[in-house]
């Protein structure tokens, strides 16, 4: 298994920010041939305002998530909806290990990031118009553009995350190695015209930390601070403190070589080992900052983040002392995200397993579970328009048969276990429909009766009832399965 993984070295993020195993959610399936690195994100193709950005990109609704994804021979394809003939397609230089959409310039412009594992960094302008689109407004794939910047940093790049980490209003740039370390850049222009991208990346920190680095995340601190989170083995993180206002002003990567105190590791790092028993304290970790849960999180602190491990444990945290919950599965978790699936401003926190198992846990320790089609080797979770024109909450997965699975629509009504007959009752519809039957509304039992013979036994019911034609909830139940084949497959 480690081996397959090695191999393929699959990386997923997403950026912006019915629970019965039988009704599985709406999907389309993009076939690949090559290995993948994905990125659903919020790429507005406009410009967005500082500091409002994530208002704004919610609130309009032209503004429709496209997806990014990177190979190991340094092409990155952009497709939009459920297209599997690529919008765009651009070049780097090396094999991809991370791929990121962000204001990284800090301009109010969205630009797309891809790093190499040999240490080059690629920035593309996506907004800018094709010369030669095709009918249906798609580039051609001869034409692979080149990228806006390009800076080579240190190799063996493994995670990437761009945000503001010190709370400055600022995106930085931060990477994790497979070295145990992580650094943080932040861009620096070299130009006085905002629109035209030149400069470099400075960088601002480094840090060392004891184990692997998994997963990098931004969560709000006691403060309301953004903490910048490592993950660290056996169930653990690491909280990265930005201390680079108060040191010696940050120097260019690379440039004067001659004085190791600038590259020396500066071990500003506290090490946090969550509650309860852990099996192995080597066990990969995954973790996931800064999950929404509504209006209550205003002025309440610090955030929420989630925590899972590969032997099957589960946590969501309020802060580094206070656990909320924890779940021990039989399935091995590699993967953690946040969706909102309920539309209540709670986000729900999902862990996937490799066998397809998916876990879909509320705040509230709700456990609803899906079934993928399939082994998985990558997942992800996230906003993206797949169908209809416009956003809606996603599950991406992929196999180790070089398929990507996208269930488009993933809505649930409610996370809690709820009584039939009161959410029945309030419906006038369900009313109405007792009234042909000649059911009375007092009469529970008849309606238990009627209810279990639509839900197990609806040949049995007469051919004109009117409940035979209807959902007993009165909603639609139907899912759509759309296959889409990948166009490069063959090339």
């Amino acid at each position: 298994m480690y081996c397959v993984l090695a191999d393929f070295f699959w990386r997923i993020t997403f950026s912006t920010s019915s629970s019965d195993e039988s009704r599985k959610p709406k999907s389309a399936v993009l076939s690949a041939c090559v290995k993948w690195v994905l990125l659903i994100f919020f790429l507005d193709l406009l410009y967005c305002f500082k500091l409002l950005t994530f208002v704004v990109l919610l609130i309009l609704t032209v503004q429709l998530n496209e997806l990014v994804v990177g190979d190991t021979n340094g092409k990155l394809y952009v497709y939009k909806n459920d297209d599997s003939k690529p919008w765009t397609v651009r070049s780097c230089q090396g094999m991809l290990t991370c791929v990121g959409v962000g204001d990284v310039c800090n301009k109010g412009k969205n630009l797309a990031v891809a790093v190499s594992a040999e240490g080059w960094f690629h920035l593309f302008d996506l907004t800018s118009p094709s010369k030669h689109p095709d009918a249906s407004g798609h580039h051609e794939l001869a034409e692979e553009q080149k990228p806006v910047f390009k800076q080579h940093i240190p190799a063996n790049t493994k995670v990437m995350l761009i945000s503001d980490i010190d709370g400055d209003g600022k995106c930085e740039l931060v990477v994790g190695y497979t070295d145990r370390v992580v650094r943080a850049f932040r861009w620096e222009d070299l130009s006085e015209n905002s629109d035209h991208v030149c400069g470099q990346l400075i960088l601002l920190k480094k840090w060392l930390l004891e184990g692997q680095v998994d997963s990098l995340s931004v969560n709000p601190g006691p403060d309301g601070l953004p903490e910048m989170m490592v993950s660290q083995p056996g169930c653990g993180y690491a909280i990265l403190l930005c201390t680079w206002d108060s040191e010696q002003q940050p120097t260019i990567e690379g440039r004067d070589r001659s004085s190791p105190s600038r590259e020396a590791p500066l071990r500003d790092v506290i090490l946090h080992q969550t509650s309860g028993r852990i099996h192995n304290k080597n066990v990969s970790t995954h973790l996931i900052g800064s999950i929404g849960r509504g209006c209550s999180s205003v002025g309440n602190g610090s955030g929420l983040f989630a925590l899972c491990t590969l032997d099957g444990t589960l946590k969501l945290m309020e802060g580094a002392d206070k656990l909320l919950w924890s779940v021990q599965v039989d399935h091995q978790l590699f993967a953690l995200e946040k969706l909102d699936v309920t539309g209540n401003g709670h986000e729900e926190v999902i862990a996937c397993a490799w066998d397809g198992q998916t876990y879909i846990i509320d705040h509230n320790r709700t456990v609803a579970r899906f079934q993928a089609d399939e082994n998985v080797s990558a997942f992800c979770a996230g906003l993206y328009a797949c169908k209809q024109g416009s956003n809606s909450p996603c599950l991406v997965y992929v196999s180790f048969s070089q398929k990507i699975y996208i269930y488009w629509d993933v809505q649930l009504e409610r996370m809690e276990s709820t009584n039939l007959l009161k959410i029945l009752e309030s419906d006038p519809e369900f009313g109405s429909l007792l009234q042909e039957l000649g059911v009375e509304k007092s009469d529970a039992s008849s309606i238990q009766d009627l209810i279990y013979k639509t839900l197990y036994f609806p040949e049995k019911l007469q051919p004109n009832s009117p409940l035979q034609c209807q959902n007993p909830a009165g909603t639609n139940s139907s899912a759509h399965h759309t296959v889409i084949q990948n166009p490069l497959q063959d090339s």
